[in-house]
């Protein structure tokens, strides 16, 4: 009698562990892209945060069931006659408000700059953004810019920081006749990032998780210059991981590492060294370019015609 009620309470026991362990599952099968997408709708800073003059621009995209969405982007041109244009891919959080001093920095190298904030994140339409959202805004942003901009893809450089090098890996495969790809802090996948995480070891993430961003496995695809830029002290995303994208990546290849730098700020700390890093990178793209700075050594959606608002000229400093 005693065995039987032992018996009896381990089999409750086990039952109630993995009903818990299944629940576990299914909250983060269900709720994966609230852990990965961290947007932010209000935009607290614009390029004339950073004395730059621009245009908000309205990109029109049908979603997947007919509706018109508006992805919100800013056009910063140059000041010079270069010609090239760098196509920024902003991270998971905020929006692109928060990435007006890398717009600063990368315009300051003779690009001009087109970010646009994904559906869901600023000003653009959408609930939540998704893996396939962000694709298909990259994908409608390179079309802006190629058929209404009518810039040339030979002129335009993919650049993409954290989960928009995801995205800028992903576009820059479906697009071989562009200038370059630059991308910085970014990863090798979702489920290898989440590998590094305790909470996440003893889950089945391969069957779990669908918003993937599977960039190792994409790379040996790309057909145009890459340069991967990682700090040494990102405790986010490990510098392994680009040092294995660029393993991956064929010939023309770069891979600069930023002795110290974290996941948000290795511009800042590598300073002259970074700036040098990606114009040396641009006048080997584009030989007849001339580098703006001394070389050191070195470690599917359907777009719909879009509209831009007036100038916004950045206030004399």
């Amino acid at each position: 009698m005693v065995l039987k009620y032992t018996n009896r309470k381990t089999v409750i026991c086990l039952l109630s562990v993995f009903l818990m362990y299944a629940l576990a599952c299914t909250f983060l099968w269900a709720r994966q892209s609230y852990f990965i997408f961290m947007p932010q709708r209000e935009i607290t800073k614009t390029p004339a945060t950073v004395n730059l003059p621009y245009e908000d621009v309205y990109i029109l995209v049908e979603n997947t069931i007919g509706q018109i969405e508006r992805i919100h982007g800013w056009w910063i041109p140059a000041g010079n006659h270069s010609g090239n244009v760098l196509l920024y891919l902003h991270g998971s959080a905020l929006n692109m408000g928060a990435n007006v001093n890398a717009l600063r920095r990368l315009h300051d190298l003779g690009f001009s700059v087109f970010i646009v904030s994904y559906r869901g994140y600023g000003l653009s339409d959408g609930e939540w953004p998704s893996e396939a959202l962000l694709y298909a805004d990259a994908e409608a942003s390179w079309n802006y810019l190629v058929a209404q901009k009518q810039i040339e893809p030979e002129k335009i450089y993919i650049y993409g920081h954290s989960i928009g090098g995801a995205v800028a890996i992903d576009l820059a495969v479906r697009h071989p006749n562009a200038a370059g790809l630059i991308v910085e802090s970014t990863f090798t996948s979702i489920i290898d990032v989440a590998r590094l995480k305790t909470r996440y070891r003893f889950f089945p993430l391969d069957l779990l998780v669908d918003q993937r961003f599977e960039s190792l496995n994409k790379v040996p695809r790309l057909r145009i210059p890459a340069l991967y830029i990682h700090g040494t002290n990102d405790h986010l995303i490990p510098f392994d991981m680009s040092r294995l994208l660029y393993e991956r990546t064929p010939y023309p290849k770069r891979l600069k590492l930023i002795p110290g730098g974290g996941h948000n700020d290795s511009a800042t700390v590598g300073g002259k060294a970074y700036l040098a890093a990606v114009s040396e990178f641009i006048a080997a793209a584009q030989p007849s370019i001339p580098s703006r700075l001394p070389i050191e050594a070195s470690d599917k959606v359907r777009s719909l015609p879009s509209f831009k608002l007036q100038s916004n000229r950045a206030p004399e400093m």
